[in-house]
């Protein structure tokens, strides 16, 4: 955030959410990022191209959750 300059997103210049998932445990959120973070960068790339075709700022659909 622009609160806090040394967080990723400020670091990196992260501005949108492309892409999100709900799951029902901090242990099946974990172990979903550790399995994205291996995925190839287009793996990643076809994955919010599923979900977000118009790779669009998810950020207030996100927040209605």
């Amino acid at each position: 955030t622009k609160q806090n300059a040394t967080c990723f997103t400020a670091r990196y210049n992260i501005h949108k959410l492309i892409h999100y998932e709900g799951l029902d445990s901090i242990v099946e959120a974990i172990a979903r990022e550790n399995f994205i973070k291996g995925k190839s960068r287009k793996w990643k790339e076809a994955l919010v191209q599923k979900m977000n075709p118009d790779w669009n700022d998810l950020t207030a659909v996100a927040q209605l959750l």
